[in-house]
């Protein structure tokens, strides 16, 4: 065992000097305690509010919480404007600092190329936004989830888990894309509304965002915070329109049709309107543009796009968002002679069916000039409805000298003329007359018959409207409910009565007399089989000077008994064969009406005038069969069956092939000889097909003919010379595609 024996040599001394190192030791140890007790107080007591505030200020997170825009539906319930759920990316570049400078360089410019890479961004312009000072940078707005799901994983993988942020958003989707376009409008990249009833319903629609203030840790995850904030989102209400999409659909399609098939250089708009309710039951501008992508030039504007300047691109956009139904005026023409003969009336001046109250040489001397009429060969002596009927200038300049300008201005400010009409959407314009100090001989004489002054279509069509409503003036109705998603409560917005104009009795004999003019006059062409119609024709010319051309328009009203309907059509600057008013726009409104009032479910009637004669053209005479299905059987079995229906036959598969498909399809009506296409699975895929020709002024056997030879079917409603068809002239189509053509009689030239 070894046992440590005290050093003999340790001194006093040497005790002392231990001694007094461990006591400075103490007083070393004790000196720094108190100065880090020191610090500890003056950073609780002196920089603590300061520094909370900045660890509050980098834990915080304040997201706001988008409101999703209110739905516009249509009157049948189908959502034409939706707001689909999407996310905005955003970015807090102060959280993609690192230790060193060379360390946050590299992790900034990972950052920036996952970013630029996943969203198709320029990376020069990312890498600007990941390496801003500011709190906060916007990297992509409206992602859809797919982009989402790339970013997540991303994170993930790259291990970055700070400084992204993937917010809710909405963007606006429009399912239907160009139907109603100039009617709808669209919104921005910030859902807020730009044009139409986007835009004049924008605060409605809108809603109100909410936010969220609370604590994230280094991981972005919430922590919990007694002093969160929420406000929750008000989402936007949802709009019921008047439109109804069929009736919409309808209309777009002749529209399209008749500027498509007259050249109209400038389009063209349609409306249709309930005169009882003022609802607007369609309203369509040619040429329109996809919603979805509105910053598009239209087909009819990619010509020569790219050589325009952007001010000029600019320009060119605003005049295809622009709704010409309610924000363009027009000269209306002949169609305005409806509300000075009303007025006439009205104040007992004539009698509409005394002989002899007027009198057309050809042309009318009025001061220093003469004014000719459409027949210059003149009408001879007329009563007022004849003169509607011949739509006889003359006859109306002497009408408006017997009114008077006092009168005449009298009644076209009850008719709302010289103010807007109060339609509940954006860019609605209104007339522009003359000041009445100013209306002398030859002014009074033209505002007779309609021209050198300007109204709106929805002027012309409310004010027909009010004549159809037994002469009440009803403001145009487009929206009819408002629907708060939040508190489930709904707002009828209410029919509105404006004024009584003429009276009942007047109204009904304009009613008797515009019939005539579309049963005996130069409105025939806007005759429906099995309706009364009541209308009139419209023909304007552009001032001199002007490069605007003529204005083509029709309004027809149906059935001429019991008004459930005014279709106005308007058509400007025709380069086709043909420019009047009742030659290209009354087959027009005839076929719309044939498609609308059907759906309508409005009863067909074969009524007749006092002399037993049909007021509605008749539909030639012709054997039609049901075409059956032949699917299933093999091409040898469906040809000796269909031949056996009076049908002819072409396939081009192998006679023992099963046929699954046939053109045209099972139930359609068809003349004896007419074609149809039989396709197996193996030729299907290859379906052989034709151009329509133009049929115009064709007889119906001419016409069949023709289509035949194109192994094209055909479909007739009325008798006479081919006047429209459907498909139009040029489309392609598939063989055996029924053509539906649309015939008349000859009525003449004073259809102007």
């Amino acid at each position: 065992m070894i046992f440590l024996k005290e050093n003999s040599n340790d001194s006093p001394l040497s005790k002392a000097s231990r001694a007094k190192r461990y006591f400075s030791l103490s007083v070393i140890l004790f000196i720094v305690l108190i100065a880090l007790l020191l610090k500890i107080a003056y950073i609780q007591f002196f920089q603590g509010p300061s520094l909370k505030e900045a660890a509050t200020k980098q834990q915080t997170t304040s997201r706001i919480i988008s409101a999703k825009r209110g739905t516009i539906y249509d009157s049948t319930g189908t959502a034409l404007a939706i707001s689909a759920d999407v996310d905005t990316i955003t970015i807090n570049p102060d959280k993609f600092k690192k230790d060193t400078a060379d360390e946050t360089k590299l992790y900034q410019e990972k950052v920036a190329r996952g970013l630029s890479t996943i969203f198709e961004l320029d990376y020069d312009e990312t890498l600007k936004k990941v390496t801003s000072t500011n709190s906060v940078e916007t990297i992509v707005q409206k992602v859809e989830k797919d982009k989402v799901t790339e970013l997540n994983k991303w994170m993930t993988e790259n291990n970055v888990t700070a400084g992204i942020n993937i917010d809710e958003d909405t963007k606006r989707y429009y399912p239907y894309y160009n139907l109603a376009s100039n009617l709808i409008g669209f919104c921005g990249s910030d859902n807020q509304g730009l044009t139409g009833l986007e835009y004049y319903w924008d605060q409605v629609l809108a809603g109100t965002s909410g936010k969220i203030t609370t604590t994230q840790d280094s991981r972005q995850d919430l922590m919990p915070n007694q002093d969160a904030q929420y406000f929750a989102a008000e989402n936007g209400s949802n709009l019921t329109l008047t439109i109804d999409i069929n009736i919409q659909s309808i209309a777009e399609k002749y529209l399209e049709q008749a500027c498509i098939t007259n050249k109209c250089g400038n389009g063209g708009n349609v409306i249709i309107m309930d005169p009882k309710t003022g609802d607007i039951l369609a309203m369509a501008t040619y040429p329109d543009y996809d919603l979805n992508t509105p910053f598009q030039p239209n087909e009819n504007m990619q010509e020569g796009w790219d050589d325009l300047s952007s001010k000029a691109q600019s320009e060119a956009l605003q005049t295809m968002w622009r709704n010409t139904a309610i924000s363009n005026t027009y000269e209306p023409g002949s169609v305005f002679k409806v509300v000075v003969a009303s007025a006439a009336l009205e104040e007992n001046i004539v009698d509409p069916d005394k002989p002899g109250l007027f009198y057309c040489s050809g042309s009318q001397v009025v001061a220093d000039r003469t004014i000719s009429c459409a027949n210059t060969g003149g009408h001879g002596y007329q009563s007022l409805r004849e003169a509607l009927q011949n739509s006889c200038n003359p006859a109306f300049i002497q009408l408006g000298q017997k009114i008077g300008v006092t009168t005449l201005y009298k009644y076209f400010e009850a008719y709302g003329l010289f103010t807007k009409t109060g339609i509940q959407t954006s860019g609605e314009a209104y007339g522009i007359f003359h000041n009445i100090d100013n209306v002398g001989p030859v002014e009074l004489a033209t505002i007779s018959f309609g021209q050198r002054f300007t109204i709106t279509p929805l002027q012309m069509a409310t004010a027909v409207s009010a004549i159809a409503n037994d002469g009440v003036l009803m403001q145009p109705r487009i929206v009819k409910e408002i629907s708060n998603v939040n508190t489930g409560a709904i707002t009828t917005v209410e029919p509105k009565q404006v004024r009584q104009v003429i009276s009942p009795e007047t109204a009904k004999t304009m009613m008797d007399m515009m019939e005539s003019v579309v049963t005996d006059g130069g409105g025939k062409y806007g005759q429906v089989t099995g309706y009364s119609v009541a209308g009139k024709t419209g023909t304007s010319e552009a001032t001199e000077g002007s490069t605007a051309g003529y204005v083509s328009s029709f309004v027809g009203v149906a059935p001429a008994d019991d008004p459930q309907v005014v279709v106005l059509l308007t058509l400007y600057n025709p380069q086709g064969k043909d420019h009047f008013g009742g030659h290209i726009a009354a087959p027009v409104v005839s076929q719309i009406l044939s498609e609308v009032l059907p759906y309508l479910d409005v009863p067909s009637t074969a009524s007749t005038n006092s002399s037993g004669t049909s007021k509605a053209s008749q539909t030639m005479d012709i054997k039609k069969s049901t075409l059956h299905t032949v699917t299933g059987k093999t091409a040898a079995d469906a040809k000796k069956y269909l031949e056996e229906q009076g049908f002819k036959c072409s396939y081009d598969c192998e006679s023992t092939s099963i046929i699954t498909e046939q053109i045209p399809k099972a139930g359609t009506q068809l003349p004896e000889g007419s074609i149809v296409q039989l396709y197996s699975d193996d030729t299907k895929n290859s379906k052989k097909r034709t151009e329509v020709p133009d049929l115009k002024g064709m007889s119906y056997s001419s016409a069949k003919n023709l289509l035949s030879s194109k192994k094209l079917n055909i479909n007739v409603v009325g008798s006479g010379q081919v006047i429209s068809q459907d498909p139009i002239a040029g489309t392609e189509v598939n063989e055996g595609t029924v053509v539906t053509v649309t015939l008349q009689k000859d009525v003449g030239s004073s259809s102007h």
